[in-house]
C-alpha cells in the first residue's frame, strides 16, 4: 500500500477508539508490520514483507474501527451497520429485521433498546456465508432484553469469515440504547425481532448505521 494511503488510513482513524476483542487479530498484524519495517532497511526479504504486512495492519486498524456516534431518538434503533438483507413476519407474530454486515462496515453491535439484558446465549453451529439462507443454521449469539416494549431478541450470526463473536456484557446488565454490546469478527448478520405490533421504519437493501438508523415507525 503507497505511503499515502497508509496515512490516510491513519488520519481516518484520528480520534476513533478500537473495539474490545480485537487484540488477539490486531497485536500480531501490528507487531509483524513493525518489525518488517525496522529491518526493511537492511534487508531485501524484510522490505518484500513489510508492504504487505503493513497493508494488512493498516486494514486491520480500519476494520476494527469503533467510532463514537451521537444516538438517534426512537423506541428501536439499529443495532448494527449494514444492509437491510430480509423483512420477514414471523409466525409469533414479531417481524424479524436482518441486517447484513460487510467486511467494510463497523463490527461493533449497539443495544437496539434501553433495559436489562436477560439471557445471552451462544448457540454453535456452521459457517456459511451470512448473506446465504441457510446462514440461520450457523454459529450465533442469541440474546434478550427486557425493555419498554417487552422482551426484545436479537441475535449476532457468525459468517463464513466471522467464526467468533465476543460479547462485552453479561446478562443482568442495565444497558441504555446504543450501548456496546458485542463485536462479530469480519462479515456477518444481525436479526433484531420487532413485537407484534410494531411497524418496520426500513425496507429491504437499506443501509443501517448502529445507534443511529431508526427500526421502527410511530
Amino acid at each position: 500500500m503507497p505511503h499515502s494511503q497508509i496515512s490516510a488510513h491513519r488520519d481516518s482513524l484520528k480520534g476513533v477508539r478500537l473495539a474490545r476483542g480485537a487484540s488477539p487479530w490486531l497485536l500480531p498484524t501490528v507487531a509483524t508490520a513493525a518489525l518488517s519495517l525496522v529491518r526493511a532497511r537492511r534487508s531485501r526479504r524484510a522490505a518484500a514483507v513489510a508492504v504487505p504486512a503493513t497493508a494488512l495492519a493498516a486494514g486491520m486498524l480500519w476494520f476494527f474501527r469503533d467510532p463514537e456516534r451521537e444516538i438517534a431518538r426512537g423506541r428501536v434503533i439499529s443495532p448494527a451497520d449494514g444492509v437491510v438483507q430480509s423483512i420477514m413476519p414471523w409466525k409469533d407474530g414479531r417481524t424479524r429485521v436482518a441486517i447484513f454486515m460487510s467486511p467494510l462496515n463497523v463490527h461493533v453491535n449497539r443495544a437496539p433498546l434501553a433495559g436489562t439484558v436477560t439471557s445471552v446465549e451462544h448457540v454453535p453451529g456452521g459457517f456459511v456465508p451470512a448473506f446465504n439462507k441457510e446462514s440461520e443454521n450457523n454459529e450465533r449469539v442469541v440474546w434478550h432484553f427486557d425493555t419498554e416494549l417487552g422482551d426484545i431478541e436479537m441475535v449476532q450470526i457468525a459468517g463464513a469469515v466471522a467464526r467468533r463473536i465476543v460479547p462485552y456484557v453479561p446478562q443482568g446488565t442495565k444497558v441504555e440504547q446504543g450501548d456496546r454490546i458485542g463485536l462479530i469478527r469480519f462479515g456477518s448478520r444481525v436479526d433484531i425481532y420487532l413485537p407484534e405490533g410494531v411497524e418496520v421504519a426500513v425496507e429491504v437493501g437499506q443501509v443501517t448505521t448502529a445507534g443511529v438508523t431508526r427500526i421502527d415507525r410511530d
